[in-house]
């Protein structure tokens, strides 16, 4: 297919490009203020720094596609500090405050979140867009760091019995936001972002990959999903039931995201900003 010019885009293709983009920066931009709640706070030093660096990493990788939005005539300002809170588009799991600074919640979300985002980013490999197809690079190989870790800790917990029922009890939370990463904005625009060569998998056939590796995987370790996802022994996938009431993409947010919304803007408000200090340099 035919890369997209970014000087040549008309309004389908503006509209699924923005769409898109919007999905990938508010995950990881509100991941990243959520994961900076646990400095200092984990149960050793080295996953102190490692959570520490993954949120770094997950700002660096919103600044990315946040770039990619300047294209459409967007600026960072608008797009972070004065956009109104139920304009985001990020899915519902990654807005959730931990539950009482509990290690295994952040562990199992960065497992469910990471193991979604290594599929995300395989099916971004070959997009007609040729900027989102280079930042890719940039950011698969910090990805796979952050599952590793995650995948580890959970394993590691699942091992003793306080822990493995640590993690049940965040999977039974947890598990029907994280199925929230694969609904779509709107059903129209998400078909022409796979028809426009933006992306090269559905948000049905990532979900029900995502559900055949995290499901078993989970299962192997003697937990169990809240849900059932699976319809037989080759077949997953996500129903209508199965999902909560807030799920973010089509702008329906927990309470929680309000509250971390105004946290998160209230020095700029105060201080009248009218720019905003970069998150990171412009990319090349």
């Amino acid at each position: 297919m035919a890369a997209l010019d970014p000087g040549k885009l008309d309004a389908r293709e503006r509209n699924a490009l923005e769409t898109l983009l919007k999905r990938l920066a508010d995950d990881e931009f509100v991941l990243a203020e959520r994961y900076t709640e646990w400095q200092v706070r984990a149960p050793t030093l080295e996953s102190d720094l490692a959570l520490a660096n993954n949120a770094q990493d997950e700002l660096g990788h919103a600044r990315l596609w946040y770039d990619v939005l300047e294209d459409l005539g967007f600026e960072e300002q608008a797009l972070i500090y004065e956009r109104d809170p139920a304009d985001f588009r990020h899915a519902t799991l990654v807005e959730r405050p931990f539950e009482e600074g509990d290690w295994a919640d952040a562990v199992l979300r960065s497992y469910l979140y990471d193991a979604a985002e290594k599929l995300r980013l395989e099916a971004l490999e070959d997009s007609a867009y040729p900027k989102i197809a280079d930042r890719v690079g940039k950011i698969r190989s910090e990805e796979e760091y952050h599952l590793e870790h995650a995948q580890n800790w959970v394993e590691r917990l699942a091992d003793g019995d306080e822990g493995h029922e640590r993690l049940q009890d965040a999977l039974d939370r947890l598990f029907p936001y994280a199925l929230t990463l694969f609904e779509p904005v709107d059903p129209d625009v998400e078909d022409d972002i796979v028809e426009l060569g933006l992306r090269d998998a559905t948000l049905e056939e990532l979900g029900e990959e995502w559900l055949s590796i995290v499901v078993p995987s989970l299962e192997s370790l003697d937990l169990e999903p809240p849900v059932s996802a699976q319809v037989d022994d080759d077949t997953f996938e996500i129903t209508e039931d199965m999902l909560p009431e807030e799920r973010g993409r089509d702008g329906g947010h927990t309470d929680a995201w309000f509250d971390l919304h105004d946290e998160l803007t209230h020095t700029y408000r105060d201080l009248g900003r009218s720019e905003t200090t970069k998150i990171m340099d412009k990319p090349e």
